[in-house]
């Protein structure tokens, strides 16, 4: 029973994430008059397929992608500006000016981050308020306390990486070299940096964790502070996608704990058996995680494309079309590479 319930979540949270994603790109491309061939949610073989308004609407086996497809998009079009285009429901994608088709193709992943601060909203409208950046209790004798923290300081960074919501003050403080940490806090108004914090390590069963030695206030529940909250840990997610980019490049990470689909609904399935809300805060990373590493400037990606207009935008004329080709195809089978890796390791994890 555990392992439907995980499929059916799972094959919900993604068609969720994609559906949000390509209806982004769907309704600009509608708005800016391109000719749409086909809206699509899943990839591979069509399980349901219809067509309105020349437009074919389709949900497809595997629901890890989707598509929207545009005349002209990924092949070379003869025509010339001026030239008058038989339309079935638009004009060919390559005809449209640039700084129209930049906002087509970053609209999907522009719809992700706007899902996820949604889901945020929800989430701290009608349950927990959250924690505060604001100390509430120094405990007597720690590390902390003798550093100076005091209580009603506010902790605004931590090895002067900016903390947006307390979740960012944990994950830096575990993120320390030796337990090691600088704190700038906000006190009376002034700013005040609390150097070289030894942290101590605590004995949790088989693990060890990190003492931090202070508390956090609760946060009061009203307007401003829920949408704040949805918006500040809408950063926190997005940042996380950045930093986590930056460990695997740098190695802090290794390319071992990589996970693919496998792992995701793995983690789903355990999110799952936990509760609604944290199957709400995994669709919520997951939705952020897709739109911000879409924007990356890597072939194939929205970001790669994004990268191919801008150079168009500048120098007035179009990248060479099977240039632009040969890249994102390029880019895709290194995208699949490293996705069929990614679920190696998965799969090797199982076993």
């Amino acid at each position: 029973m555990a392992a439907v319930i995980t499929v059916i979540v799972s094959v919900l949270i993604f068609g969720l994430v994609v559906m949000v994603h390509e209806w982004g790109h769907f309704i600009c491309a509608k708005k800016a008059g391109i000719q749409i061939n086909e809206f699509s949610i899943g990839m591979g073989p069509a399980l349901f397929k219809t067509v309105k308004n020349g437009i074919q609407y389709s949900i497809r086996a595997l629901p890890i992608g989707g598509y929207v497809s545009m005349e002209g998009e990924d092949e070379e079009v003869d025509l010339q500006p001026e030239e008058t285009v038989p339309p079935k429901n638009g004009i060919p994608f390559p005809q449209v000016k640039v700084w129209k088709r930049m906002i087509v193709v970053a609209a999907g992943a522009f719809m992700n981050l706007v899902l996820g601060f949604t889901v945020l909203l929800l989430m701290f409208a009608f349950g927990e308020p959250g924690a505060s950046k604001i100390v509430a209790l120094v405990e007597e004798g720690s590390p902390v306390q003798q550093a100076g923290l005091q209580v009603d300081d506010e902790i605004v960074a931590i090895n002067g990486r900016s903390c947006f919501v307390v979740n960012d003050i944990l994950y830096e403080l575990q993120r320390t070299e030796n337990q090691t940490a600088d704190l700038t806090v906000k006190r009376d108004g002034q700013t005040i940096v609390l150097k070289d914090i030894h942290f101590e390590l605590v004995q949790d069963g088989e693990n060890q964790t990190m003492n931090i030695g202070f508390k956090v206030r609760s946060l009061q529940k009203n307007i401003k502070t829920v949408l704040t909250q949805a918006a500040d840990y809408t950063i926190f997610y997005a940042r996380l996608v950045f930093r986590s980019l930056v460990d695997l490049i740098t190695g802090h990470v290794s390319v071992n704990q990589l996970s693919g689909p496998v792992g995701i609904i793995g983690a789903i399935g355990q999110a799952a058996s936990m509760g609604v809300s944290e199957v709400l805060f995994m669709l919520t990373l997951l939705t952020v995680n897709l739109g911000v590493f879409n924007l990356l400037p890597f072939p194939a990606l929205d970001g790669g494309k994004l990268v191919f207009l801008i150079l168009e935008g500048v120098f007035r004329r179009p990248i060479p079309k099977k240039f632009e080709i040969f890249v994102n195809a390029a880019g895709m089978i290194a995208l699949l590479s490293l996705m069929l890796f990614a679920t190696f390791n998965d799969i090797t994890r199982l076993f």
